[in-house]
């Protein structure tokens, strides 16, 4: 079974091939990568998604980061740090004034005023100072540096104070402190108005100007203070009090006052007020003073009238400055406002938008992929509905096309046009499908017809041999006689192979069970290498009669691969046992045997034989085990392959217990004895009977042996025929179906209801012609023998001239 091993692996891998693309995901192409496709409607839904997400981020983040700096930058400069920067201002102010006249004359009154605003003061600067160290982080540019700045000239007020009180510090310098000190207050307040804001800015600008204003005027008020006490001004302090007043003139009426909105309007009078021309007038008459001899300036004026003025003046340049801190703290904050309104309004809609942008690419990828999943739904249904099409086409049963084709409702649009891809590919399978089956049962048709044609030529070859067996009684003619009856059973066996693989079954029927031991022998008869095989039947087990045909096909298949794929010379073993669950016959060789995948691929074709298409395996090697696996199936015989002891593979036919019959009453009587002439003689010698015996199996009593016999037959002498007056006995006439089992004989009425082509099949199996003439003529010839050791005939068997010969008879 060498050769049938190889033929397994085959299967296996053919198996193996068969099952890794059936029901199996379609295989991808070697290096190419793809991503599934819930995996790509993902990145569609995600990747504009996450594109818009940043943007959206950037500007919530921008007005965030804008709208928390306008109002960090609106809390400093109206709260925070504006207040006790401007509260510092006013306090210094007042106290450079309140420091000039103490210095001037030590007067009581005013030195009790100092005292009362340094402790204002002293409130004022610990005010400021809490600025120092903290984190201007979303404050203006420059806060922290002009906050330290103020802080280090403030450093040295309590010395510059001491140096006052004790007369070590002059009045020029005196005022040279103070004045730096209120720039370094003037530079945080400038700091405060510079916001992200560039409308505020504008506005805070004049404010600072106004600030400027008043710093002008203390100024001014503070150099005055001594020169009212000395009725003098120095040169450089007559310089202070003209530059301060350019400065303030230039202020007003070139930055402030076209500036004014609103109620600030109402201070356009300002310039034209009765303290503004008081304070004009008394500045008219410093101007108006001569150098003395000293080189200093006189002062004239009245000391009241510039207090009075310099104060209403003073107080309504700080009025309009808090007109002017409304407006640009309403300003700030309302832009402010606004940008926190943008910021909601975007951030609301930019989160709804990504929401809708997220929702809509879900729901439409949703909608797309189970469009999609749709097709690949209808595409499945086709793999799993073709193959059953398919099966029912092999059963011969008919398929309306358009029955089994679901059409996918097609759209308008390029899905719709792949579903309508879809129906036409599955009509076209489907239609594909009942065209190569009506093909393929045509073939089938064909094939069986073709066979059967051939099977009644064979059959009518059979019994024109049959015919010929009778006739002729010459051994040589009788060996190439029963060379052909045996290679006309082997071609009878091909020609069923072929009925098989075309789908139809055994034509020879039985109409009684058959003794296991004559099936066997019937299998036995129709392989090539026969005197190889040696059976053992063990009891005496009957075969129930449907069975009789296919299992003589199936063991004479199993013994011809035994003793084809093992080495010649070796003997093939045959034993059949009765077991639990019927009736188990062995097949082993001694070949080289399979590997244990092949073995594993044969069994798994022996359970489940597949529909062979005869076209695509006609070169197959193992079409044999193809018809044991139809017929075992057909018939419920298990058959299994296994290794065998001796190297080679052993067959394990399992037949079923209800293909296991009892022995049939009528064959419990002896068979009848083969008729004799009236005269008597001894009876068969124990040899004989053997012969006989052997001769009498039924369906085939092997073609090689009846030859062997033959030919042994042939090499003794051959008695000549009776002479009548001689006394002797005649050789006996030839009886059918004289020696053959009772069951395997064939009734001299015909079925009426067998038809032609069966008759003619049954015909060969028909043991008659070879069982009776073998028998009959070993029998005869061996008795002549023993009877008359004189013959005329020579030792090759041919007759002596002058006698009878065996045409005579």
């Amino acid at each position: 079974m060498a050769e049938s091993g190889r033929g397994g692996r085959d299967a296996a891998e053919t198996a193996g091939d068969d099952n890794s693309s059936d029901g199996a995901r379609p295989r991808r192409l070697a290096g190419a990568r793809r991503l599934p496709l819930r995996t790509v409607l993902l990145i569609i839904v995600f990747v504009p998604s996450l594109t818009f997400t940043p943007l959206l981020a950037s500007g919530m983040y921008q007005l965030s980061s804008q709208w928390r700096a306008e109002r960090a930058q609106l809390d400093l400069a109206t709260e925070t740090a504006g207040r006790p920067a401007a509260a510092l201002f006013l306090d210094l102010q007042k106290e450079r004034r309140l420091t000039a006249e103490v210095q001037a004359a030590a007067e009581p009154r005013v030195r009790d005023q100092l005292v009362k605003q340094r402790a204002a003061t002293d409130e004022s600067v610990r005010a400021f100072r809490s600025l120092v160290g903290q984190d201007f982080a979303n404050g203006q540019e420059g806060l922290p540096e002009a906050v330290a700045a103020a802080d280090r000239v403030l450093a040295s007020l309590g010395a510059e104070r001491r140096a006052v009180d004790a007369g070590t510090s002059t009045a020029r310098k005196a005022f040279d402190y103070y004045s730096r000190l209120l720039v370094a207050d003037l530079g945080v307040l400038t700091t405060l108005s510079h916001t992200d804001e560039g409308q505020v800015n504008s506005r805070a600008q004049i404010m600072i100007d106004l600030f400027w204003v008043v710093d002008t005027i203390g100024r001014e008020d503070a150099v005055l203070a001594r020169a009212w006490k000395t009725g003098r001004l120095t040169r450089d302090d007559y310089a202070v009090v003209t530059d301060a007043i350019g400065t303030r003139t230039h202020l007003l009426e070139s930055r402030i006052m076209p500036a004014l909105t609103g109620d600030e309007l109402r201070h356009r009078s300002l310039m034209t007020s009765q303290a503004w021309n008081a304070l004009v007038a008394q500045e008219a008459r410093l101007a108006t003073g001569g150098d003395d001899a000293s080189g200093q300036v006189a002062v004239r004026g009245d000391a009241a009238a510039w207090r009075t003025s310099a104060d209403a003046v003073t107080a309504q340049v700080l009025d309009l400055l808090n007109l002017r801190l409304e407006t640009v703290r309403e300003l700030g904050y309302g832009h402010a406002r606004m940008l926190f309104v943008v910021f909601v309004s975007i951030s609301s809609v930019g989160l709804l938008a990504l929401g809708l942008v997220i929702f809509t690419s879900w729901r439409l990828t949703s909608v797309l992929r189970r469009r999609i999943l749709r097709l690949r739904e209808e595409a499945q249904e086709l793999q799993e509905r073709l193959p059953e099409v398919v099966a029912r086409l092999e059963r011969g049963e008919d398929v309306d096309v358009d029955a089994e084709v679901h059409l996918v409702e097609p759209t308008p649009d390029e899905l719709g046009e792949l579903g309508e891809a879809l129906n036409q590919a599955s009509r076209s399978a489907v239609l594909t499908a009942v065209r190569q089956a009506e093909q393929h049962r045509g073939f089938q048709r064909m094939l069986q017809r073709i066979a059967r044609r051939t099977q009644i030529l064979i059959g009518l070859q059979l019994k024109k041999l049959d015919e010929l067996e009778r006739r002729h009684e010459d051994p040589e003619v009788l060996e190439g006689l029963f060379d052909l009856d045996h290679l006309t059973a082997r071609l009878r066996r091909y020609e069923e192979n072929l009925v098989i693989l075309g789908g139809g079954q055994p034509q020879r029927r039985w109409r009684r069970p058959v003794q296991l031991l004559d099936v066997l022998r019937a299998a036995q008869g129709e392989v090539q290498d026969y005197r190889r095989i040696t059976i053992d039947v063990e009891g005496e087990p009957w075969v129930a009669e449907r069975a009789v045909g296919p299992l003589v096909h199936v063991l004479a298949e199993l013994m011809e691969n035994a003793t084809a794929f093992s080495k010649p010379l070796t003997p093939v073993e045959v034993r059949a046992s009765p077991v639990s669950r019927g009736v188990a016959v062995e097949i082993e060789d001694r070949g080289l045997g399979m590997e244990p995948e092949q073995y594993a691929a044969a069994n798994a074709l022996m359970k489940s034989p597949p529909q062979l298409d005869v076209m695509t395996h006609a070169d197959d090697v193992r079409l044999g085990l193809y018809v044991v696996a139809r017929l075992s199936a057909n018939l419920g015989l298990q058959v299994e392959l296994r290794p065998s002891a001796f190297g080679g593979a052993r067959v394990i036919v399992l037949v079923p217990e209800t293909l296991v019959v009892e022995r049939p009453q009528e064959s419990a009587a002896p068979p009848a004895e083969e008729p004799r002439p009236a005269a008597t003689g001894p009876r068969p010698r124990p040899q004989d009977e053997a012969a006989r015996e052997n001769a009498a199996a039924g369906n085939g009593l092997p073609s090689r042996t009846r030859g062997r016999a033959l030919a042994n037959v042939a090499a003794s002498p051959v008695p000549p025929p009776p002479d009548p007056d001689s006394g002797r006995r005649p050789l006996p006439q030839r009886v059918r179906q004289a020696n053959l089992a009772e069951e395997l004989r064939t009734p001299a009425t015909p079925d009426p209801d067998e038809t032609d082509e069966q008759r003619l099949w049954a015909w060969g199996d028909r043991p008659s012609r070879s069982g009776a003439t073998i028998g009959a003529f070993q029998r005869q010839s061996r008795l002549r023998r023993g009877d008359d050791d004189t013959s005329p005939h020579r030792p090759n068997g041919s007759p002596e001239p002058g006698s009878p010969t065996t045409e005579d008879r």
